[in-house]
């Protein structure tokens, strides 16, 4: 599972009002798992609404998720979360699988 925090809900729906989304509900965010970063591997975020063969779906506080199936090995439960803080704005993951991140949250190892 995949799970999304109520900050991150507001903010999904609110990027997608923004985009101007048409079908909004045969849209999904797509969570991949991607080499790069300074840790190895980064997370990447899309809206999409074709589904691929091997892909796993997931509904969690009103949000469909979507990922790969090699990148939900990474992703297993994972909680996208949105901050507004100082500390820095934007989306970031509690990833229970992460052996390490770097500082700005964008990558991590396992």
């Amino acid at each position: 599972m995949i799970y999304v925090s109520d900050k991150a809900k507001v903010k999904v729906d609110n990027l997608m009002k923004d985009a101007e989304i048409k079908g909004g509900d045969n849209y999904f965010l797509r969570v991949s798992v991607v080499g790069g970063g300074c840790s190895g591997l980064s997370y990447k975020l899309d809206f999409d609404n074709e589904k691929k063969p091997m892909d796993q779906e997931f509904e969690d506080n009103g949000v469909k998720v979507v990922t790969d199936l090699k990148s939900f090995l990474y992703l297993v439960n994972t909680t996208l979360d949105f901050s507004d803080g100082l500390n820095g704005k934007g989306f970031y993951f509690s990833n229970p699988n992460a052996s390490r991140s770097c500082g700005c949250g964008e990558s991590f190892a396992v």
